[in-house]
């Protein structure tokens, strides 16, 4: 069974211990999620979060950094999982069209702080849940995504296998943690194309799924260990021909948490490529807003289906509208999380391009989906001259990775507005250094 295979795997990996390539690598993904995590906390679906769960905050030792209160394991993992999802500034798995680092460190953390794990076993559980849930994602893909919100559905296996093997290193926990778990796997793509909160909640079910069928498991819960190939399990019932061969390829050799995008953008990963595209033209040919006449933008079907809103109204539909934001990236030369705020979003001049901007399917972009997120780019010029730049891969991509001081860059960016300069350095710099730490409570974050 392909669950045993991967249990296996996540037991082989606490023996072998990481190497330093993938230690540093699971600390990237760990410093980029509270990156996302923090800006999280001051918009929704957090404030309504903290009101629904009030009875059970300050309980338990599981952290809401940023919240500063703590609560038990399920709930923790619940709201951070859907906090750090909220910003749009969360990691990619390409292949897979899914964003592991929500559902996987939220509830990794949440479990390392309720059992007293040490930092190297977090980086350890937060690295087999990367490499398990990618490898089903890719496996399920492209056709799951025609309906399913990969970040709700697999992030539920990413969750169960980072929960579990802090739970007990037993095989067979793992393997029942992420059976159960995928049988309560969901997340519809409707949610996430109109303006509402469910999208950002689908990470934080997935950690909850996660954390609760672990514990469960632990205590001798089991799940169907044929869930996922089974004639009616979960690639049956949400995928076209999954090919489970890519579950276990190059498992425990080649690491996938190597391999994942650090947005670069505050806003959906499928706009990325033509907003590159589109920077990177106004830099070449010293291009302001004003000099553009139109813009024309070829990209893969998925990405004009989920980010081609034409009109947006709120800050949320913004972020799924490829015609705002290369807008205003051409006003205001990025799409950081000031590209949001009310006056930006209703800028005249960012406006009037958008109307401006025609959106089409490439059917070649569209077959090397997931695999590859480009778009061309055709700016036309007042002055009649025609520029184009085709745009293979995102800043971000592992063909085109983010630096680890730009990850720093990133982290300050967005935390110290919350936490402040002191505490958002203090808490880069133990991150960074969380591999050195006995006991992951030492991190204190409950008091940011």
């Amino acid at each position: 069974m392909i669950i045993d295979e991967l249990a296996r795997y996540a037991t082989e990996q606490t023996k072998a211990g990481l190497t330093s390539s993938v230690n540093h690598a699971a600390k990237r993904a760990l410093v980029d999620w509270f990156a996302a995590l923090l800006p999280g906390t001051r918009v929704q679906p957090a404030l309504t979060l903290m009101k629904s769960h009030a009875d059970e905050l300050g309980l338990g030792y599981s952290s809401l950094p940023g919240l500063r209160t703590t609560s038990f394991p399920g709930t923790a993992a619940w709201i951070n999982g859907s906090v750090s999802h909220a910003v749009e500034f969360d990691d990619i798995y390409r292949d897979a069209v899914y964003h592991p680092g929500c559902p996987t460190i939220a509830a990794a953390l949440a479990v390392a702080e309720h059992t007293q794990a040490s930092g190297k076993r977090l980086l350890e559980a937060i690295t087999i849940g990367y490499e398990v849930s990618t490898r089903i994602g890719a496996a399920v893909q492209p056709s799951h995504y025609e309906f399913f919100h990969t970040t709700g559905t697999v992030g539920c296996f990413g969750a169960a296998a980072a929960s579990a093997i802090l739970a007990s290193e037993a095989a067979g926990t793992t393997a029942h943690a992420m059976a159960t778990a995928a049988t309560f796997a969901s997340g519809l793509q409707q949610a996430f194309r109109s303006d509402a909160m469910t999208k950002a909640l689908h990470a934080g079910h997935a950690a909850w799924v996660g954390v609760v069928a672990a514990r469960g498991a632990a205590n001798g819960m089991t799940g169907v260990p044929d869930i996922l190939e089974g004639a009616a399990g979960f690639g049956a019932a949400m995928a076209k021909n999954p090919d489970w061969s890519i579950a276990t390829d190059g498992l425990g050799v080649d690491f996938n948490i190597e391999k994942v995008t650090v947005k670069n953008h505050g806003c959906c990963g499928h706009t990325f490529a033509a907003i590159d595209a589109l920077l990177r033209l106004c830099s070449e040919h010293n291009i302001s807003i004003s000099d553009i006449e139109g813009l024309t933008v070829r990209t893969y079907q998925a990405a004009i289906e989920v980010a081609g809103i034409r009109n947006p109204k709120s800050a949320f539909e913004c972020k799924f509208s490829i015609p705002y934001v290369i807008s205003h990236a051409a006003k205001f030369g990025s799409v950081r999380l000031s590209a949001f705020d009310e006056e930006r979003m209703w800028d005249p001049e960012v406006r009037e391009l958008m109307s401006r901007i025609t959106l089409l399917t490439d059917e070649g972009l569209t077959r090397q989906f997931p695999g590859r997120r480009a778009a061309k780019v055709e700016i036309r010029l007042r002055s009649g001259e025609l520029l184009e730049r085709y745009q293979p891969y995102r800043t971000g991509d592992p063909e085109e990775p983010l630096s680890d001081a730009q990850i720093n860059d990133k982290f300050m960016e967005l935390a110290e507005p919350v936490i402040g300069e002191g505490g958002a350095r203090s808490l880069m710099s133990r991150l960074w250094s969380i591999d050195e730490l006995t006991d992951v409570r030492q991190l204190h974050l409950a008091q940011l």
